[in-house]
């Protein structure tokens, strides 16, 4: 797994996104906050951020400079999460939120095959917005857009006729043969079986275009264009 990856998990809320940071220095934290916020500038562009820091001591020049560093990429800090009473006053003083409304699962659905095969597919005619999360033990097709926010875990491969925005893992049971398709292709994490990337090249493109993912000769998740048949 991507380390930096492996230090923040994103959640869509209804009016900006939650970060939340694993145990790590404040250093690295922030680095691995910056990394990913710099791999995907348009996802990140004009976002309301909530950040939870955990148990992190954080003081007045830290949370400056974070919301310096944040607002310089377009991005507007608005709350700190914490469990350290000194951030959560420090966080006040700044006059930013500590308290928020988590978000609640909008969807949650487990969808059982068992009589069908694996070859079995789920096709979804609509969009899936932030809060969604579709699990299904075969593939998966979504007509629609797959907002930030929104998760989808296959045991197969997943195909999107629309923009993919929010995280995808396919091949859940070890499949790496999995692929993961899109119209517009920049997920907030990509998942094929073992593999985890946040950070595919083809993210780095400003044009939208179909793009497919999958795992190559060297064992790592690879996006190229994609030419549906």
């Amino acid at each position: 797994m991507n380390e930096t990856n492996s230090l923040i998990q994103i959640k869509g809320l209804r009016d900006g996104l939650l970060v939340s940071l694993s145990d790590a220095s404040w250093e690295n934290q922030l680095t691995a906050l910056m990394t990913q916020v710099d791999a995907q500038p348009s996802f990140f562009q004009g976002a309301r951020l909530a950040l939870d820091v955990a148990s992190q001591v954080l003081h007045v020049n830290d949370l400056v400079s974070l919301r310096d560093q944040l607002s310089e990429r377009g991005i507007f800090l608005w709350a700190v999460l914490s469990e350290s009473p000194t951030t959560e006053q420090t966080s006040q003083l700044l006059g930013l939120a500590t308290r928020i409304s988590k978000p609640r699962p909008e969807e949650s659905r487990r969808f059982a095959v068992e009589d069908l095969g694996d070859e079995t597919a789920l096709f979804l005619d609509r969009t899936l917005r932030s809060g969604t999360r579709i699990e299904f033990a075969g593939h998966v097709v979504v007509l629609g857009d797959v907002n930030p926010g929104a998760e989808i875990v296959a045991d197969g491969n997943v195909i999107i006729w629309g923009r993919l925005r929010g995280m995808v893992h396919a091949g859940l049971k070890g499949n790496r043969e999995a692929v993961v398709c899109a119209l517009d292709f920049l997920p907030m994490q990509l998942r094929i079986a073992d593999e985890v990337s946040a950070t595919l090249e083809s993210q780095t493109q400003t044009k939208p275009r179909p793009q497919i993912a999958r795992i190559n000769e060297f064992g790592k998740l690879q996006a190229e264009d994609w030419s549906p048949g």
